[in-house]
């Protein structure tokens, strides 16, 4: 993995050449939103989380084979062990999607619990993916067709098909859609982990820098919803720079305008409004 660069500028750099390169490193893109989130980290301590997955690979034993029992030794390396896995509580703070922290702490959410076993997985050979199941991010092994699942949240526990859908069920209370089942790419991945920032910041007002970053960074990813745009424009004007919100709603008030002139109308008058706050 190559290692994050210092400094805000150059770790949005980074940030963004990682997200646009051939092979986006996943680790190294959630490392760098880790960096985001606290300035204070230095490269030597993000190198350190690297080093730490390493570490965690040359704990498996060698020569493992087959999807259930990839399942089984990561269960008894990272679920067992070493104590990863989820609590409620990880819902209510912002370092479970932090990796750095997930690795320090051992508690994270779904999505990041999975990045370490797909990050494990991966420097050990295993045949491994994510898969973004509404609700509840788990990780798969063996043929995308016909997946063998894992809970890491739950430290690992194995889900056959039927407990997949009774999990999405669950938290969303909705039929589990097969698509959901396709195996999630590194920047799908970070947008999730980002998505799931930003929602752990709009309940809590005091919260918008971290919002508004967790925005930026979306923003840098290579393909992103176009309602970001918005979403930036807005939380500017929530933290009182009314001329540049304004300015970023008018600019998607542009883009929506063929496909929508209602809504693009009602942005522009919000971005008027906007700028009459500056009286």
């Amino acid at each position: 993995m190559r290692p994050p660069h210092p400094g805000a500028a150059d770790r949005r750099r980074r940030f963004a050449e990682e997200a646009r390169s051939e092979r986006p490193d996943l680790a190294t893109l959630c490392l760098l939103v880790g960096a985001e989130a606290d300035p204070r980290l230095d490269e030597a301590e993000l190198d350190a989380a690297g080093i730490e997955l390493d570490r965690l690979t040359g704990l498996l034993p060698y020569g493992i084979t087959g999807p259930y029992n990839w399942v089984a030794a990561l269960s008894s390396l990272l679920g067992e062990r070493c104590g990863f896995h989820g609590t409620p509580d990880c819902y209510q703070r912002l370092e479970s999607s932090l990796l750095h922290e997930v690795l320090r702490r051992r508690r994270g959410l779904p999505i990041l619990l999975s990045v370490v076993w797909m990050e494990v997985a991966r420097r050990a050979g295993a045949p491994v993916y994510g898969l973004a199941l509404p609700g509840h991010f788990v990780v798969g092994f063996g043929d995308p067709g016909n997946p063998v699942m894992a809970d890491p949240f739950a430290g690992g526990r194995l889900l056959t098909g039927p407990d997949a859908e009774l999990l999405v069920a669950g938290t969303t209370g909705t039929p589990l859609d097969p698509s959901a089942m396709t195996p999630a790419g590194p920047l799908e991945i970070v947008l999730r982990v980002l998505n799931n920032i930003r929602a752990w910041a709009s309940g809590r007002p005091e919260h918008t820098a971290v919002a508004l970053w967790a925005v930026e960074l979306s923003l840098l990813l290579p393909s992103h919803p176009a309602r970001l745009r918005y979403d930036r424009a807005e939380l500017l004007v929530q933290r009182g720079d009314f001329l540049a919100g304004a300015a970023e709603m008018d600019a998607y008030a542009d883009v929506v305008s063929a496909v929508e002139p209602s809504t693009a109308a009602a942005i522009r008058r919000k971005a008027h409004a906007a700028r009459s706050m500056l009286n």
